[in-house]
């Protein structure tokens, strides 16, 4: 009951972990053996979801965006032998009214700004993908553990399966960074993820610092 499956959701991670601590390079293969201690990593073991980031004509952080991850996917494949899981970034419109919500709201009221409009990225179908994985692996019975590095609650009802149908022991990565200026926007593990899986490790900002790689490339 030691083989083991490592499914980290790349976005989910950058966000809640790497974006708050401005880690700017990460070493992943380190970090899987952490996680895995002295059990066995399986064969293609070590799945990392991901939305790709497109080019955008005449826009220099595209392009840059775009090197930097394919350099990072040439890095798991051929170091850590990643399984990589893509799916494409879609760009849509939003608009976010002015209000008590929005820092420094009276000023912009005052300055004449009622909404703003940007544009935003959202992945699609990425949760899709680590679910059916979960899922079909553990129908294949190639894992006894699935570690989780997700926060996402899309991912319940696969969690519920195969813990119920295969019998199998699904681990809960969560984590907690206070943001001590503003509590609203610090990270916490997910209640439901706690309460619906077998093992739960929430890991604070001194576990992840051993894996940080000083650089001065952007954010991946």
């Amino acid at each position: 009951m030691n083989r083991v499956c490592i499914l980290l959701d790349s976005s989910n991670f950058f966000h809640l972990v790497l974006k708050k601590l401005k880690i700017r390079e990460f070493d992943y293969d380190s970090f899987t053996a952490y996680l895995a201690k002295d059990r066995t990593i399986i064969n293609r073991g070590k799945r990392f979801y991901v939305g790709t980031v497109r080019e955008k004509q005449g826009n220099f952080r595209s392009i840059e965006a775009m090197s930097n991850q394919t350099r990072l996917f040439t890095k798991l494949k051929e170091t850590g032998n990643w399984e990589i899981k893509t799916s494409k970034l879609r760009m849509r419109n939003e608009k976010i009214t002015i209000d008590d919500r929005v820092t420094n709201y009276k000023a912009l009221l005052k300055a004449g700004f009622t909404e703003i409009e940007y544009e935003r990225a959202r992945e699609k179908g990425i949760d899709v993908k680590l679910a059916t994985d979960l899922i079909i692996c553990a129908i294949d019975n190639q894992y006894d553990i699935a570690i989780l590095i997700s926060s996402d609650t899309d991912l319940v009802p696969a969690v519920d399966w195969v813990r119920r149908r295969c019998k199998k022991i699904v681990e809960y990565i969560g984590f907690s960074i206070p943001n001590e200026n503003n509590p609203d926007l610090s990270t916490k593990p997910t209640p439901t993820m706690i309460a619906k899986t077998d093992i739960q490790r929430v890991l604070v900002e001194s576990d992840i610092r051993p894996f940080e790689i000083k650089t001065q490339t952007p954010l991946i």
